[in-house]
């Protein structure tokens, strides 16, 4: 038996199109759709989502002295 793999979308009208499949016209081929889960990472990858921001000095001037134009 030949396999062949490819990935696609379901479009609007709930239809899959594959196209330039490595088989002759007229063949009999078994078609298998299964829903493609990417594989999620247990790592967080918004660490500091929802933590509480602070500002000490908001409005101080930062970097001052990495200026030329003010010495």
């Amino acid at each position: 038996m030949q396999a062949y793999k490819t990935e696609t979308r379901v479009n609007e009208d709930g239809e899959i199109r594959l196209s330039e499949v490595p088989f002759r016209s007229g063949e009999e081929v078994e078609v298998i759709v299964l829903r493609l889960d990417l594989p999620r990472s247990s790592e967080n990858r918004y660490p500091l989502r929802g933590l509480p921001i602070r500002y000490e000095q908001p409005t101080e001037p930062v970097a001052e002295e990495d200026w030329e134009a003010l010495g």
